[in-house]
């Protein structure tokens, strides 16, 4: 799976807001947008292990710091939810730009709320999913404890939340309570997926039975057992997101059938247009990706061109040693085939043999290491190396190929 693209875009009020973009292998089924909790980031632990898991099935996710937070610009003091809301719809602008309209909307907690507030006005939306969200945004200044007051009084103070310092205005606290969320959630008219854990401490689950209630119908329940607030167990974050998958996967388009095997000859590679050197490849029913290391310019999404080359060597040679090992009746432990790949100049290649004889300049060295999961009798251990050399794939290197190169006919556009 690709890792995740660095990306920023401007939200409502005009900073620069920072973002990750977590994509499948292959063309996404479609894209969902993430909102984080109240004073957390895009990069929290369950939402990079959300993103990460839908990513796995298929669903591009974008998932941002709202204005003030984590890597993002501007003051989170000038912030409230209806800011929040705003940098939400910007987010959904931006991908309806540059990539596709979010088919999904994810919020936890505070974000959860968001996300519910902001569904209604976003046409491409087909599914909302909460975790651990309140039903009231007033629930949040509940964090606020004894500073409340100080806010009300004052214009605003300074609070710790999560362990971290915040400055909290009046205006904040004063456009929670203004929210109706109850009466959006009635009309939202999106199908809404309610995740809630019934020993969250921070936000009760009598607030998911509210939001439940609320919505109107298609709408789903799943309790999320023994997860506390912030779903730091990894196992709960997986679970939270193959269940929005599975259930996301009813309101979203029908997925495209991969071809079959014989409808595709050969492999076909074609750019993704993300990044320099992304390309897509498609071979019969799978699907993967190339890429290059970030250190000459890359995404490193993929294996490199060499790696695969490395990883048809190692294959076969593994499939090889098996066919071996079942023809001759030999009990041949698990093996692993470690294959590095590198230049060197051909007269200092002792060990290349025949491929360095005539040669200048310098060669491919495919170095191949063979271990089994258990010992072997040493015996066997010329007759391995033996036979690993009649793997197919091992003999094409060795002897060279002929490369034929045509244009395909039919320009694009005809």
């Amino acid at each position: 799976m690709p890792s995740p693209q660095r990306i920023s875009f401007d939200g409502a009020n005009g900073h620069e807001l920072a973002a990750r973009l977590d994509l499948p292998t292959g063309e996404p089924r479609a894209y969902a947008l993430f909102a984080h909790c109240f004073t957390c980031s895009k990069d929290l632990a369950a939402a990079r292990r959300i993103a990460q898991g839908l990513a796995g099935e298929g669903i591009g996710v974008l998932r941002f710091d709202f204005t003030g937070l984590g890597h993002s610009d501007g003051e989170f003091a000038n912030t409230n939810f209806s800011s929040n809301v705003a940098d939400l719809l910007a987010a959904t602008d931006y991908m309806r730009r540059s990539l596709e309209a979010p088919a999904i909307l994810i919020g936890h907690s505070l974000g959860g709320a968001a996300v519910l507030a902001a569904a209604g006005q976003i046409a491409e939306v087909r599914a909302v999913a909460t975790i651990g969200a309140p039903s009231d945004v007033g629930h949040v200044l509940h964090q606020l404890g004894s500073s409340l007051e100080e806010v009300r009084d004052k214009g605003e103070a300074s609070v710790k939340l999560g362990g971290r310092p915040f400055t909290i205005q009046r205006q904040f606290v004063e456009d929670a309570e203004k929210q109706n969320l109850a009466s959006v959630i009635g009309a939202m008219k999106k199908a809404l997926l309610v995740l809630h854990s019934p020993l969250d401490e921070t936000v009760g689950v009598d607030n998911a039975t509210d939001i439940f209630v609320a919505a109107k119908h298609p709408k789903s329940f799943i309790s999320l057992d023994n997860a506390d607030h912030l779903l730091t167990d990894a196992q709960d974050a997986a679970y939270a997101a193959r269940v929005i998958a599975a259930w996301a996967a009813r309101f979203l388009p029908a997925e495209t059938e991969p071809p079959q095997a014989d409808e595709v000859a050969g492999v076909v590679v074609s750019e993704t247009g993300q990044g320099k050197f992304q390309n897509a490849i498609r071979s019969g029913r799978h699907r993967l990706l190339a890429d290059e290391p970030a250190s000459v310019g890359g995404q490193d999404s993929g294996p490199s061109p060499y790696d695969y080359l490395a990883v048809a060597l190692g294959a076969c040679t593994a499939m090889t040693l098996r066919i071996y090992a079942e023809r001759k009746k030999l009990t041949l432990p698990a093996v692993t085939v470690g294959v590095t790949h590198g230049k060197v100049a051909s007269a200092h290649c002792d060990d290349c043999g025949a491929a360095a004889d005539g040669r200048e300049g310098r060669i491919d060295r495919f170095e191949r290491v063979i271990s089994f999961e258990t010992e072997i009798d040493p015996s066997l251990h010329e007759k391995i190396i033996e036979i690993a050399g009649k793997c197919p794939v091992h003999r094409t290197l060795e002897a060279g190929s002929a490369v034929v190169t045509k244009i395909h006919e039919d320009a694009p556009g005809e």
